[in-house]
């Protein structure tokens, strides 16, 4: 995360989310939006299997989904979203300018793609970031290896914590 990050989201209960809660303990980061057909439903679904394979661990990471998406993913949303996935999951929102914020603190971007309906899509950063106690990046995840090998990146950054 950018040193002097300063950005203020809402987490699904409506309780603020700042950088300073990316500084207590290790956070997995993941961006989309509700509204996705396919990145983000299979990165969820990667997220909560690699929570089951760390088992009791779990519990000293934060798995975090932010929305690329404020206009149509309110808390409530996000919450029902994340929920179908793994309820450890949490979903974060806020207003577009805090969104953007936080996004160009954590290296992220997102871009709204006029859709031929009228209506629109998100293209936005799809790595998983793994960020230490400090809210510092250490490792990416990929979905394309088994969760049990997140679940291990996960387990030596804890040692290190």
């Amino acid at each position: 995360m950018a040193e002097g990050a300063d950005w203020r989201l809402l987490d699904e209960t409506g309780s603020a989310f700042t950088p300073d809660h990316l500084r207590t303990k290790p956070t997995l980061v993941v961006f989309g939006f509700t509204h996705c057909p396919d990145v983000c439903p299979t990165s969820l679904s990667y997220v909560a299997g690699t929570l089951q394979a760390l088992g009791p661990q779990a519990e000293a990471v934060r798995p975090l989904f932010v929305t690329v998406d404020p206009e149509r993913d309110t808390t409530d949303v996000m919450a029902e979203y994340t929920d179908l996935f793994d309820p450890r999951i949490i979903g974060v929102t806020g207003a577009p300018d805090q969104i953007s914020a936080a996004l160009k603190s954590l290296g992220a971007y997102s871009r709204k793609v006029p859709q031929d309906d009228g209506g629109y899509t998100m293209d936005h950063t799809a790595t998983m970031l793994l960020l230490d106690d400090q809210g510092r990046p250490r490792s990416t995840l990929d979905i394309h290896e088994k969760p049990e090998v997140a679940a291990g990146k996960i387990r030596l950054l804890l040692e290190k914590s």
